[in-house]
């Protein structure tokens, strides 16, 4: 019989993860150590993103007899990447990227060779807004394993494998420290139970049925743009904003292609080689970033693109709240 679940003393958990062999590059969020609710470092996003991403390295000059590749990928690390303790809205950012990138060979080799063990959040922050975008503090899924506070018990925690390569993790690789827990599914149930966090299941619904062209056309859009500054934080600092420049970086006879993170709040974004630019204007480049993740992505892959993580939020230096802007759309769409 396998077990699905275990407890662990609190304070043998990093212990725990130094005995993981070589094979594993274990990525820990500060979080973890200060139990923080809510999200903190975007390690995730760096992750599925990496800053910069080597696409092929190449060679300009002819090939020898000894060396006749002139276009070679790299080769991938022979490790599993366990990203442990990420909370449930940076998880959920994987499965929302993962629609875009669908045929995005880089992004799922990444994806499919990683271990995710997610850590539930026992409270919400001020910026947090993950239940009006369809999570919430307590959402299990796009995990490969569920980690929680035990009720009533904080020196230990529960870990509950969801998918067949969590269940193995845990019993092969961190098995030797861990407690076998035969009525799990009955305690988180019961743990679960008893958070009560208000949902909003209405919000989709609503920006998908409402037409493009009035929220497009939205008065408030205008007033939005005089503040913004196009720093492109808040596309930094989000987890599901993937957009990308490419580069070929030479030395020589050899070089690299790059894919590096982008914003599409900076001018150059949508500049044209012949120098027309289709989002010139500030309020082109605010109004696109908001409706591609409350409207365009929502209409293409049926989810809004945006997590409630709260980041962009806390992070923007003229404190524009994507909160606000989302309430501002959905009275255009009722009206």
């Amino acid at each position: 019989m396998r077990y699905s679940a275990y407890r662990i003393e609190r304070a043998r958990l990093i212990e725990a993860l130094n005995m993981l062999g070589p094979g594993f590059d274990v990525r820990v969020p500060p979080h973890l150590e200060t139990d923080e609710s809510g999200p903190g470092e975007n390690m995730v996003k760096t992750f599925m993103f990496p800053q910069p991403e080597v696409l092929f390295t190449f060679k300009k000059a002819p090939p020898t007899a000894d060396d006749v590749d002139l276009l070679r990928e790299p080769s991938l690390p022979h490790t599993t990447t366990l990203l442990f303790g990420i909370r449930p809205c940076d998880a959920r950012s994987i499965h929302l990227n993962g629609l875009a990138y669908e045929e995005d060979t880089y992004f799922w080799r990444r994806i499919e060779g990683a271990i995710i063990v997610g850590y539930l959040c026992k409270a919400v922050l001020s910026t947090c807004f993950c239940q009006r975008v369809g999570s919430g503090p307590d959402d299990t899924r796009y995990m490969d394993v569920v980690m929680m506070d035990v009720e009533g018990d904080h020196d230990a925690l529960l870990l509950h494998g969801i998918t067949e390569k969590g269940m193995i993790f845990l019993s092969q690789e961190l098995g030797p420290l861990l407690i076998r827990c035969g009525g799990a599914k009955e305690e988180i149930e019961q743990s679960l139970g008893s958070r009560q966090y208000p949902k909003d299941t209405n919000t989709l619904d609503t920006l998908l049925s409402s037409d493009l062209m009035a929220l497009y056309n939205a008065p408030f859009w205008d007033q939005l743009k005089d503040g913004c500054l196009n720093c492109g934080i808040c596309t930094f600092r989000c987890p599901t904003c993937y957009c990308f420049d490419i580069q070929d970086e030479t030395l020589g006879a050899k070089g690299r292609r790059i894919r590096y993170w982008d914003s599409c709040m900076f001018p150059l974004f949508t500049q044209h080689a012949s120098g027309h630019n289709p989002r010139g204007g500030k309020i082109f480049r605010v109004r696109n970033r908001f409706m591609h993740k409350l409207k365009y992505f929502p209409d293409r892959f049926g989810a809004i693109s945006c997590v409630g993580c709260g980041r962009c939020v806390r992070d923007c230096p003229v404190n524009i709240d994507i909160r606000e802007v989302l309430d501002n759309l959905l009275e255009v769409a009722r009206s």
